[in-house]
């Protein structure tokens, strides 16, 4: 018994190693992102929306944190 399971664990190691490193096989360019790049005005919008909150927030926290009472 103990061949037979040591059997299967290699068998789902090698099914777990080829999965990883050969992802999903579909060919198309950025299928994995979690964002639509087909539509590239969108994409641009929520890159800015991105960039700009995150270099506004160190600022909008300390004028938020300047005038708590």
């Amino acid at each position: 018994m103990h061949g037979t399971l040591a059997r299967a664990n290699v068998l789902g190691r090698n099914v777990m190693k080829n999965f990883i490193r050969n992802g999903s096989h579909g060919g198309v360019p950025g299928e994995n992102l979690p964002f639509d790049m087909s539509n590239r005005y969108k994409l641009t919008a929520l890159f800015m929306v991105y960039v700009g909150s995150g270099l506004a927030a160190p600022f909008l926290i300390t004028r938020h944190q300047l005038l708590k009472k």
